[in-house]
């Protein structure tokens, strides 16, 4: 008897009609992306080219990983997110953090940072330092690596409006420490398109935004190589209530537009690709991520192949960090949100993540303390010391159910491109509001769902109970504003005032010209110029964006 009457055999037991019929369960299953899972998954997917598309770890497509030997060879970069408050106060959590097995940094900018605000301005009341670090200065980039040796320790910074100037700070301090630009690491997020979409902190219009991104790129193609130019973010996407699929489609259509704009610019493709890097949620559904992170390094490499052209195999790598998801954290029984991360690191891991950030247990009633950063963290290294999924390459291929939905999600994805490519790319399409309000769509049917209890979220709309208020939280006190407006001051009053200036017009000269304007932002940080006096000539030059509204 064949896989298809074999099939239809097993369809037709009592046992499979009993299941079907089952009180305790749906008589649906679907994925977060609206996907329907079959009852029982056979070798149904497997079709002519099956195997090259499945491909080997390391080779073309990467279905199932960039490196040959993934985690068997080295593990996943373990990368906690963190920054509060002073530049002092977050330069002792990352010690903290690096003593506790920590093998990488992720730098949290506070709002006004984000925004290119000075702590100083009207604006940042209330504000500074509460959502992640203030740097107003070079001196505060000083404060925050001050006994961190960079030429040693790898630094992503989710930053993007303000990216070029961060980098630059960065660099500036690197220098300072005695290493050269060249041997420096780590990432800037750097992914403006997403913020127009689904976060908001843009300052600039989208073409000179897009304008900064390439004169990153190709400064960092001479100066900083072992850096990423761009973490082209999925995250916050999911996080605005994107689908797993809408993630994937909406990230690498980003990804396209990037691409296209430094090849307009005049850069070679194969000399700015192998530094493109992607950052992606992990959500609750275990499998649909897994599957969804194997399904965008397939997509990634094709796009690079054959519409880009690209020759270098590291031009075709979808490489990613991953961070859990936040939106999926409650305020409710909190500690059931370390059982959350827990799923989601493990999905993060079994998809053939890079890096990961495990968010902490009381995120979503404030910062997180020490104690839950060390759970977080240790959830990582207990996965990967203690699980044995980090034993074997992409574990999971071969599963009918995984590569059904890969397969699935990959063309869901691709259909969606297709329609931002109908209205002229991602720029185009975020312009018509397509993005937002497919986002928006899918957010208003997640949240539908939980308030039904069709999705059943536990301890909020099953199996909530009567619980105390939360003690022991970490909280950002006026002080620091204070603080941080203080050392300010003192800083302008000590440094060259004239040779600020100059800085500031070289920049504006440059800004309104065609030269690269990452050696005159150097120029400039190194002058001691702020943050907001820098991004100010930006304004002055380039115009504020207006946010487009979704009907």
């Amino acid at each position: 008897m064949g896989i298809s009457e074999n099939k239809k055999a097993w369809q037709e037991t009592t046992v499979a009609r009993n299941l079907a019929k089952s009180p305790e369960r749906k008589a649906e299953f679907r994925t977060t992306s609206d996907i329907e899972l079959e009852r029982c998954f056979t070798p149904d997917f497997e079709y002519p080219g099956y195997e090259e598309s499945l491909g080997l770890p390391g080779l073309y497509p990467f279905t199932r990983g960039v490196q040959p030997t993934m985690y068997r060879g080295r593990f996943w970069t373990m990368r906690q997110y963190a920054g509060f408050g002073t530049a002092s106060e977050s330069n002792e959590r990352y010690k903290y953090l690096l003593s506790a097995g920590q093998t990488g940094l992720s730098v949290a900018f506070d709002l006004p940072t984000q925004m290119g605000y000075d702590s100083d301005h009207a604006m940042s009341q209330g504000e500074v330092g509460k959502v992640g670090v203030a740097i107003d200065s070079l001196a505060d980039m000083e404060a925050l690596f001050d006994g961190i040796p960079l030429d040693k320790v790898s630094t992503s910074m989710t930053i993007n409006s303000t990216a070029a100037i961060l980098l630059a700070m960065y660099i500036a301090v690197a220098e300072k420490q005695g290493v050269a630009a060249d041997q420096v690491s780590g990432t800037i997020q750097n992914d403006i398109l997403k913020e127009y979409m689904a976060r908001g902190t843009y300052i600039y219009p989208p073409k000179e935004s897009m304008r900064i991104i390439t004169d990153i790129f190709a400064y960092c193609k001479e100066s900083v190589p072992k850096w990423n130019t761009i973490s082209i973010s999925g995250y916050h996407i999911r996080e605005a209530g994107a689908s797993a699929v809408q993630e994937v489609a909406f990230t690498l259509a980003d990804g396209i537009a990037y691409v296209e704009a430094a090849i307009k610019a005049g850069l070679d493709v194969d000399d700015f690709a192998p530094r493109l890097a992607f950052f992606f949620n992990a959500h609750n559904n275990l499998l649909e991520e897994v599957a969804k992170y194997r399904a965008a390094r397939r997509m990634w490499a094709k796009i690079m192949k054959e519409r880009f052209k690209a020759k270098d195999p590291r031009s075709q790598m979808l490489r990613f960090h991953t961070q859990t998801a936040g939106c999926t954290l409650t305020a409710q029984q909190p500690d059931n949100n370390i059982m959350r991360v827990t799923i989601q690191a493990l999905a993060a891991v079994l998809g053939g993540t890079q890096s990961l950030h495990t968010n902490s247990r009381d995120e979503a009633l404030a910062l997180p303390t020490e104690d839950s950063v060390r759970i977080a963290l240790r959830t990582q290294q207990v996965i990967a010391h203690e699980s044995g999924v980090a034993d074997s390459i992409d574990p999971l291929a071969g599963s009918f159910l995984v590569e059904s939905l890969t397969d699935r999600i990959e063309q869901a994805a691709f259909d969606y491109i297709d329609k931002i490519d109908r209205l002229g790319g991602a720029v185009e399409a975020i312009s018509r509001g397509f993005q937002q309000k497919e986002i928006q769509d899918s957010a208003y049917a997640y949240q539908r769902a939980i308030e039904t209890a069709d999705t059943v979220i536990v301890g909020v709309n099953k199996f909530a109970i009567d619980e105390p208020p939360p003690t022991g939280l970490l909280k950002i006190k006026a002080e620091v504003e204070i603080a941080q407006k203080k050392a300010l001051a003192g800083m302008k009053a000590q440094r060259d005032g004239a040779r600020v200036r100059e800085s500031l017009a070289a920049l504006e000269i440059a800004a309104r010209g065609t030269d690269n304007l990452m050696p005159h932002i150097l120029s400039a940080v190194k002058s001691y110029a702020t943050l907001g006096e820098i991004a100010d000539v930006f304004r002055e030059v380039f115009g504020k964006h207006r946010e487009t509204v979704v009907l």
